[in-house]
């Protein structure tokens, strides 16, 4: 399958089935609907609720965070590389000769 061809992947989340158009490849969309499948299992788990909205609401929130803290990380992670390269470039230009 090409990216730019839309196909309909028909998935399972939370014991319902989904029908989903995408451009990913099957096996890219059937993860994701694992991974959020399974996160609704342990969101449900942990609310003893049997409101399927309420799970899903709830597991939303719970991968936002997990997206928002893999974004802060990735920003601090590339903060600490830039401050390192510019200490490297320094180091470099100090070991280097001058063309005077």
């Amino acid at each position: 399958m090409t990216q730019n061809s839309l196909n309909v992947i028909t998935v399972e989340i939370h014991g319902q089935q989904y029908p989903i158009e995408s451009n990913l490849a099957e096996s890219d969309v059937i993860k994701l609907a694992t991974y959020v499948s399974e996160r609704m299992k342990v969101v449900a788990k942990k609310t003893a609720t049997g409101d399927s909205h309420k799970v899903a609401v709830l597991t939303a929130l719970n991968i936002a965070d997990e997206l928002f803290r893999c974004r802060e990380t990735d920003q601090s992670v590339m903060s600490q590389v830039l401050t390192r390269v510019a200490d490297l470039e320094t180091v470099v230009d100090q070991a280097l000769p001058s063309e005077s």
